[in-house]
């Protein structure tokens, strides 16, 4: 009898041994999950950072930035809307193509109006060839008496500019009857404010 109630009792504690360490790993499996669960969620902050920051840069070409601050900086008062062609760029402002590897051009698409933004990326040893083309175009714009009156004020502030390898023209203004009445100075003026607030834009995202 006191064999069998030994027995009895050796197995209720072994019985009671194995269930505490049956408790033991369920404790630590669950540990182990709710830290797989904290590491899983820093990981995903991480990444949301990373996306955050992409998104916050320029993803256009130096070209395209620079119209867009060109843009940003004139609002309503840009108003070339019309892609300058390379054929036109060769024969009207006479920029080859191996004066040149990359360029953005717009002018109005109608052609009463002159307003006209050009920023021309040289190729090596090309900078000052690209200058002396646009400097000429812009002289004989200058010096042709059949241009629309409205459009000479515009046409004498027109700039051509040097940006490291860039080379920029400029003949913007908009809409320039709120000064027409003050006389031709205050028009060359309002327009060389504007290519002024241009130039800038673009040495900002050039420079």
């Amino acid at each position: 009898m006191k064999k069998k109630l030994a027995c009895m009792l050796l197995m209720g504690t072994l019985a009671l041994s194995m269930a505490a360490c049956g408790n033991g790993q369920d404790k630590n499996t669950g540990a182990a999950t709710e830290n797989s669960v904290e590491s899983t969620e820093g990981t995903v902050e991480s990444t949301g950072t990373s996306v955050e920051s992409t998104e916050a840069g320029n993803t256009g070409t130096p070209l395209q930035n620079a119209k867009k601050a060109v843009t940003d900086a004139l609002g309503d008062d840009y108003w070339p809307d019309s892609e300058i062609p390379e054929e036109m760029l060769n024969e009207t402002y006479g920029v080859s193509a191996d004066l040149y590897d990359a360029y953005l051009g717009e002018c109005p698409m109608i052609s009463v109006n002159v307003d006209t933004l050009l920023i021309i990326h040289a190729k090596d040893g090309k900078v000052e060839d690209v200058e002396n083309a646009l400097n000429t175009y812009r002289d004989s714009l200058v010096n042709d008496t059949m241009q629309y009156p409205m459009n000479l004020g515009k046409i004498q502030a027109s700039r051509v500019e040097r940006i490291g390898d860039y080379v920029c023209f400029v003949q913007l203004g908009a809409d320039t009857s709120s000064v027409e009445e003050q006389g031709d100075e205050a028009v060359i003026t309002y327009c060389q404010e504007q290519n002024e607030l241009a130039l800038e834009a673009i040495r900002q995202t050039l420079e």
